[in-house]
């Protein structure tokens, strides 16, 4: 399973001794949460959680009750069985990860309504879903294996959902743009969709906006790198099958049984580089110069722009590419990291609906999550 450890020597999350109470006459709901993955984007979102906790808690009568964390290796649980949580000297203990036990633990048996947020990268978590799910057992998660992995499995997470827990993925595309709800938002009103265009990665809009000829595309390159725009490999970037996960969860959210074999990416990794080791590649990144700079011409000599976009139309064909655009064109005017989705459908035909901004970074991803949990936690029903 590979998930992020957390670097920190004490618990990421202590439960609080006492949460300022809403009022009298309020209904109260509490939620217990679990985090599995405390990378970068849990390690956000445990911020932001602390941060609200009494806020919600005080405003809008949402206890939110942290219960444990789990990364690859270990977990630590929040609770007062012994036996789960063995306490030395007031600090928590952690325990070799079981997800199971986890799930377990986060769900309780007093009837209370149990949340789970998935912040790994790992196929192995989602394939828990369809039991957390089945069982009641809220889920929201910025990992994409879940909702791009194999069609089976997918069907099977949104059959478990007759067992009472809700799944919101909003994260799982352009991080905290409301990318998916849009989509889902149009469908439900009765919409037709025609046609999906869209800048998927933040990454790829970075070196394309810089990309002028000024210098080499390798250069821009080592600069997104050592800014940290890529993955600590780009051509997890740049080989647009992330792009190409995003794209089939809009379309499956739209009804289309797409898997990711069916979209057409081309790489822009060089073939010869594709295979090598990590530091081979990167020493060897001057390869990327040529193709690149063939493109920017060519993009040049029709008067447009350079820039990597990714289409899905209402049959369901669906490709991944670098495309020269017209000057005139929506994504010709992007800037820095930013993404942007144009939702083509019947009611927005002449002028497509855009969705635009920050696509990109662990805080706005956490945001995200953060925005699902609160639309899972208000509509839930009071506890007793």
């Amino acid at each position: 399973m590979d998930i992020a450890a957390s670097p920190l020597a004490e618990p990421p999350l202590r439960r609080r001794p006492s949460l300022a109470a809403a009022p009298a006459a309020a209904p109260v709901r509490r939620l217990a949460v679990g985090l599995v993955g405390p990378g970068r984007v849990g390690g956000a979102l445990l911020e932001q959680l602390r941060q609200a906790q009494e806020r919600l808690a005080r405003d809008g009568g949402l206890e939110l009750l942290l219960c444990g964390v789990a990364a690859s290796r270990r977990m630590w649980l929040d609770c007062d069985d012994p036996e789960l949580n063995a306490r030395h000297d007031g600090a928590q203990t952690w325990r070799p990860t079981d997800l199971d036990a986890f799930a377990a633990h986060v769900r309780g048996s007093d009837g209370r309504h149990a949340l789970l947020i998935d912040c790994s990268a790992s196929d192995s978590v989602a394939a828990h879903y369809p039991r957390w799910l089945a069982a009641g057992v809220h889920v929201v998660t910025p990992n994409k294996l879940a909702a791009s992995g194999p069609l089976a499995r997918w069907q099977a997470i949104r059959a478990a959902r007759a067992g009472g827990g809700r799944l919101r993925y909003e994260a799982t595309v352009c991080a905290g743009l409301p990318v998916v709800q849009t989509l889902r938002d149009l469908l439900d009103t009765g919409d037709e969709l025609l046609g999906i265009e869209g800048m998927f990665s933040g990454t790829l809009a970075w070196l394309c906006n810089r990309h002028d000829g000024a210098q080499p595309f390798s250069a821009l390159l080592r600069e997104a790198h050592a800014l940290g725009y890529t993955e600590p490999d780009p051509r997890d970037d740049l080989s647009g099958i992330d792009v190409a996960r995003k794209l089939v969860i809009l379309a499956r959210e739209a009804g289309l049984p797409l898997s990711l074999d069916d979209v057409d990416v081309d790489s822009l990794v060089p073939p010869a580089l594709a295979g090598l080791p990590l530091e081979a590649c990167m020493a060897r990144l001057d390869e990327f110069d040529a193709p690149m700079a063939a493109h920017l011409a060519e993009a040049r000599a029709h008067g447009g722009v350079l820039r990597h976009v990714a289409r899905l139309d209402r049959d369901g064909r669906a490709s991944v590419k670098l495309a020269v655009l017209p000057a005139s064109h929506a994504f010709a005017h992007t800037r820095l990291t930013d993404n942007v989705v144009q939702f083509t459908t019947r009611r927005y035909c002449d002028n497509p609906l855009l969705v635009q901004g920050p696509g990109a970074g662990p805080d706005v991803t956490a945001a995200g999550v953060f925005a699902d949990l609160l639309r899972i936690a208000e509509a839930l029903e009071p506890n007793a």
